[in-house]
């Protein structure tokens, strides 16, 4: 479960990205999360534990900076690094933190129920904003795909399933989503977890997941909402290995820069 705000504060925004954001040109993705980390006053941490290149933290607090933010990368490259009272204390500053791309499960081995993910869902939970790219949207939610087939349709053993940050128990989130042909392993992945809804988010486009519940598309591509909420029939516990699994009842929103959804109501709206 997510972590639970005081009584005083009011949960952070949460903004999963698709992944190849504009990052000069139009950037009006990272733009808008600067602007809701404070503007000239936000202090941004960059976290680029899913890379393997050294140059993409300092890419991004670059581009923070050049945006009129203040911003830290902070490498956190082996699971001691989370239980250094120090990183926790750098977070402690900041107005809002950013995860890089790269591999999922860099993510979830490194930071997984470390002092530094407990952090961050308690600072989410007091107010603070959480921004991902690609595998950093991966993991904002309690169940994360770390891996799976491409392809249109759901099959069994079609994804890889692994325990994310759980800043929301209300999605699954799938990024590159219609240029890497997601569709399946995002509909396969809510097969064994119906409870949430998935947000397929395609390349240069992101949500932005308020307080109050409703997530605004922003960006050039769609966020594709697969709402599970009145599915009648699943196979996937029966169905043989590798074979198509049948999903009956699902409900599909496809959302454009503008357009909303609600997570608690699962309403969709311009």
């Amino acid at each position: 479960m997510p972590a639970s705000p005081d009584h005083n504060s009011e949960r952070g925004f949460i903004v999963p990205i698709g992944g190849a954001e504009s990052k000069k040109k139009d950037a009006v993705i990272l733009e808008r999360f600067v602007a809701l980390c404070g503007g000239k006053d936000a202090r941004i941490l960059v976290i680029p534990t899913a890379s393997l290149l050294n140059e993409t933290g300092p890419m991004y607090k670059e581009l923070f900076e050049d945006m009129g933010a203040n911003s830290m990368c902070v490498p956190v490259e082996k699971r001691d690094d989370c239980f250094d009272d120090e990183m926790l204390r750098i977070l402690e500053n900041a107005t809002g933190v950013f995860i890089t791309g790269g591999n999922q499960l860099r993510l979830s081995t490194i930071l997984g129920g470390t002092p530094v993910a407990r952090r961050i869902r308690s600072m989410n939970a007091a107010g603070i904003h959480v921004g991902g790219t690609s595998a950093g949207a991966a993991i904002v939610s309690e169940h994360m795909i770390a891996g799976g087939r491409s392809g249109p349709s759901p099959r069994e053993s079609g994804v890889e399933l692994a325990p994310g940050l759980g800043l929301t128990n209300r999605v699954i989130v799938d990024q590159h989503f219609n240029q890497r042909q997601r569709m399946g392993r995002l509909l396969a992945a809510l097969s064994f977890n119906p409870f949430a809804c998935g947000l397929g988010i395609d390349e240069n486009t992101a949500g932005f997941i308020g307080p109050d519940g409703w997530m605004e598309v922003v960006g050039r591509g769609t966020v594709t909402v697969v709402d599970p909420a009145d599915l009648q029939h699943s196979s996937m516990s029966y169905v043989r290995r590798a074979e198509a699994v049948t999903l009956i009842g699902l409900k599909l929103h496809v959302l454009a820069e503008g357009a909303r959804f609600n997570l608690e109501t699962r309403e969709a709206a311009l």
